[in-house]
């Protein structure tokens, strides 16, 4: 066989390629290589938040320097990277600063302004404590002294013989003094931040907040009048913003947000204090303003790449000049110091968890195999650990429920079943109904017809694409026509395709129009990855020559006929095994990003290709030599430069 027609493995690394399939045993030692442990009990997981973070190791150094300096941070990347953990552990790194409470105090001067005080942390709550008893003994005093001029005038009136006459007017004595004279405890202050007892920075998490609560609010008071109202100050309510004062307030979807708060946070950040006022317009408390609240704060602004988008202009500039951006990683590198993270990372989830039983050396290993397979790139594992650790959570479930005492591997393969996202649920749906209806064929030869494959979320589905040549329709050129619901980056790609039809064929194609087809593409087409796909549907209605159905492929195409890498090949292999397809065409380069499930190997040959000749040479039918002849000659006569395979045979490599 010739060594450019070498069978691959999945598992082979770049240099060695094994014959022989590994043992389960093999596999784990290959995965896990000298990490020396039976199962997770015997793995020690850090106390602090910030050793526990795995594989964001320049986002851990920025929030060490951070929380030293007193800096602001934006962490943007995907959902389940970190980022709150992050937050969290920010607030353990602060240096230890004395903590304040917060009063706010009646003003008889003015009463829609009341004053703000600050004391150290627990003062606060004894001097609420100290002034309530003092009111106490007031309001205990005025009552007794009102009960003995009632009691006097009762007295007198018997004596007088005008005993009615001496009730009523006690009786009306006693309300107008009572409600005439100031109420004591009106007098008293409402503790509005209370940090007594805390001895770490506070945490404040503002994520999705309104405005009132995390700037701050004054509540309505439906009774003003006739002495039933309730005093400005009692109805002042602090803010986020207030209660992560020398502490830390994380914000996730900061652009969520409405610009008003985002402008309203970032002068709370400038000035390090903030009144508080009412937020509706409609309420009687938007005539209440507070003196300046401290809120001196170190702000942590998270979200996806959407984020930097829906936010304020001023606000990400305050973040940037006075602090980091910082993007995570997705993945990170396949080394044995990171797989020892993933293992920890394990023990953490299972530790915090707190229900569910400690994984083997072989669970482990699965867990590893899975997050290489996550990672979609080869030589990485994953960082999206919120959905690893979902699976970690559901494996020891299922464990916990036929009673083992430990998580076995068999018990994770029981788990990714089990824990399917919507999306690869909806992709499943999806295949089984284009397979009842025939959508896309899995046997035989036909002309102008191929089996692409396409990503829909993180699962992969067959996506059939049809063309045809016709007479154009229009007297002075012919017109390439794609339907499908294509998107921007597809249709640019049908562009591509069609520089390299008029390239292969070396004819005049202006009296013909080509149609392709997307078929069944309802949610629409986005990417690139079906180049080599519609290029060898088109060449094929064009020439007459057949496509073999039992073949899918997925792979971008430049305009000169390289076949460049794509994404998802490993969920894409997957969908094809399962739709009943026997080959799969891949772009070379996406060999070392294959990782495919024990299920599907044997199943199906994955083959590696670098050029679009190889693609016609392993997808086309019978008379795939006629083709690639005429393309040789036709390349030789012109003198332009087209990749073509040296020999014309039956393929036999897969990976």
């Amino acid at each position: 066989m010739d060594s450019k027609h070498q069978i691959y493995r999945p598992e082979e690394s770049k240099e060695d390629l094994m014959a022989e399939k590994l043992t389960s045993e093999d596999e784990s030692n290959e995965l896990l290589g000298d990490i020396d442990f039976m199962d997770t009990s015997s793995i020690t997981v850090p106390e602090s938040l910030i050793d526990q973070v795995i594989g964001q190791d320049e986002a851990v150094e920025v929030i060490k320097k951070a929380a030293h300096q007193r800096r602001h941070v934006m962490l943007i990347g995907s959902p389940g990277t970190g980022k709150s953990m992050l937050g969290k552990a920010m607030s353990e790194l602060l240096p230890v600063e004395e903590l304040q409470d917060v009063l706010v105090y009646a003003n008889p001067e003015d009463n829609n302004t009341p004053r703000v005080r600050v004391v150290p942390a627990g003062r606060g709550k004894q001097i609420v404590d100290a002034q309530k008893m003092e009111a106490r003994k007031k309001v205990q005093t005025r009552n007794m002294f009102l009960m003995l001029i009632v009691m006097a005038l009762i007295v007198y009136a018997y004596y007088t013989g005008q005993l009615l006459f001496g009730v009523i007017a006690a009786a009306l004595i006693f309300l107008s003094l009572r409600y005439m004279l100031p109420k004591e405890d009106a007098m008293v202050p409402k503790l509005l931040v209370d940090n007594n007892n805390k001895k770490k920075a506070p945490y404040v998490d503002a994520t999705g907040a309104h405005a009132g609560a995390l700037l701050g609010d004054v509540r309505h008071d439906p009774f003003q009048s006739g002495g039933l109202e309730t005093p400005s100050h009692e109805r002042v309510e602090c803010g986020s913003i207030h209660k992560a004062h020398k502490g830390v307030l994380f914000i996730d979807e900061v652009n969520t947000l409405r610009l008003e708060s985002q402008q309203s946070l970032l002068t709370a950040l400038q000035e390090g204090e903030y009144p508080i006022t009412g937020q509706s317009e409609r309420s009687s408390g938007a005539l209440v303003r507070t003196e300046p609240v401290p809120c001196n704060f170190i702000m942590i602004a998270a979200g996806n790449l959407d984020a930097m988008q829906g936010m304020h202009p001023a606000l990400r500039s305050r973040i940037k000049g006075y602090g980091y951006e910082v993007y995570m990683r997705d993945t990170m590198e396949d080394t044995l110091e990171n797989r020892n993270k993933l293992i920890r990372f394990v023990a953490q989830e299972i530790v915090r968890d707190g229900k569910i039983p400690h994984f083997t050396r072989d669970a482990v290993a699965e867990v590893m195999r899975e997050a290489k397979r996550r990672s979609g790139r080869k030589g990485h594992l994953t960082l999206m650990l919120r959905d690893l650790g979902g699976l970690i959570r559901v494996a020891g479930d299922v464990a916990r429920a036929e009673g083992a005492s430990l998580t076995d591997a068999k018990h994770v393969l029981q788990a990714k079943k089990m824990a399917r996202s919507v999306e690869q649920q909806l992709a499943d749906r999806y295949m089984e109904r284009r397979k009842d209806y025939s959508m896309f064929h899995s046997s035989g030869d036909e002309i102008g017809r191929v089996n692409g494959l396409a990503v829909m979320a993180d699962s992969g589905i067959v996506l059939p694409i049809m063309a045809e040549v016709t007479p154009a329709q229009s007297k002075e050129e012919g017109k390439i026509i794609a339907t499908g619901k294509l998107q921007e980056i597809a249709k640019e790609a049908v562009t591509n395709v069609s520089v390299l039809i008029k390239k292969f064929l070396g004819e005049d194609i202006t009296k013909k129009d080509v149609h392709i087809q997307f078929i069944g593409t309802y949610e629409g087409v986005e990417g690139d990855s079906a180049s080599i796909s519609i290029a060898t549907a088109v060449i094929s209605a064009l020439e007459g020559v057949p496509v073999k159905q039992t073949v899918a492929m997925t792979g971008s195409l430049s305009v000169r006929g390289d076949v460049m890498p794509v994404g998802g090949v490993t969920q894409k292999i997957e969908a094809a095994a399962q739709a009943g397809i026997k080959t799969v065409l891949i772009p070379k380069s996406n060999v070392g990003d294959v990782l495919i499930d024990e299920s599907i190997k044997g199943k199906i040959e994955i083959i590696p290709v670098s050029t679009i000749g190889e693609v016609f040479e392993y997808a086309m039918g019978s008379q795939r030599t006629r083709l690639i002849e005429k393309l040789r000659k036709f390349a030789s006569d012109a003198k332009i430069g087209i990749a073509l395979p040296e020999s014309i045979h039956n393929p036999s490599r897969s990976i």
